[in-house]
């Protein structure tokens, strides 16, 4: 089947952004595609993103991958990335919006049914969608794959709509046990229809086969591929996905 990709320029919280859209066949109104909103990584939307656009978008969903930084940059120096990462998670306003405005991109996208709509996230990313999803953003599923838990607004998570799953590796020095065990309370108290899975000696980064190569170069620690953990995490979203009827 054909596969349509395109780049889609639009502008969030005053700055112009280009995302990665893709969807497979022609757009037809009698048979739109459940949209898949997918959040990269804290340095930007680069290949591993684009490639899971695609690879959404050859199982039978509508994907569009999402800019943080402007212009399509991807972030090279770690220092800075985690300036800009502080700076989003001291004021989730800033990244709740630049979501809110590429969740709209995509919904208004030909190939995609509206009212079937998930976003997931990797990393940095896996954080901004449990953002999106806190701010009551009409989503009906939630997933961060190795994704940050913390958030300065813990209460917002009564405003979560959908379902969420969060995919994490169990030796991740990122992500350690107090913050999983602040974010089941958060979801608890709100109610909320949630899982969280863990992999045994899966790091951060594990569904990036470049994540050992990008830790070297931006000196970070705890970064580790792991296609195990990779594979079931993808399956976990899937079972998701049908789950809510994104395979009808």
């Amino acid at each position: 089947m054909t596969e349509t990709t395109r780049e889609i320029g639009y502008e969030a919280d005053g700055v112009p952004m280009l995302g990665c859209f893709a969807a497979t066949g022609a757009a037809d109104p009698a048979r739109r595609r459940p949209g898949i909103l997918v959040s990269p990584p804290g340095p930007g939307l680069g290949e591993h993103t684009k490639g899971v656009v695609k690879q959404l978008a050859q199982a039978g969903y509508a994907a569009f991958g999402l800019d943080y930084h402007g212009h399509g940059e991807i972030v090279t120096d770690g220092a800075e990335m985690r300036r800009r990462i502080q700076r989003f998670m001291e004021e989730p306003a800033a990244i709740r919006a630049r979501l809110s405005k590429a969740l709209q991109v995509l919904r208004a996208q030909p190939e995609v049914d509206g009212a079937r709509i998930a976003a997931i996230g990797y990393c940095f990313g896996g954080t901004a969608v449990l953002e999106l999803a806190r701010s009551g953003a009409d989503i009906t599923a939630t997933v961060g794959f190795h994704s940050g838990l913390k958030t300065v607004r813990p209460q917002d998570a009564r405003h979560i709509k959908g379902k969420v799953l969060v995919c994490l590796g169990a030796d991740d020095p990122l992500i350690p046990p107090a913050e999983r065990a602040a974010f089941e309370e958060e979801m608890r108290s709100a109610g909320i229809d949630w899982q969280m899975h863990l992999y045994g000696g899966a790091q951060h980064s594990f569904t990036d086969p470049g994540a050992d190569e990008r830790a070297r170069a931006m000196g970070i620690l705890g970064l580790k591929y792991d296609a195990a953990a990779d594979r079931r995490s993808s399956r976990s979203m899937l079972d998701l996905f049908r789950e809510i009827g994104f395979d009808r």
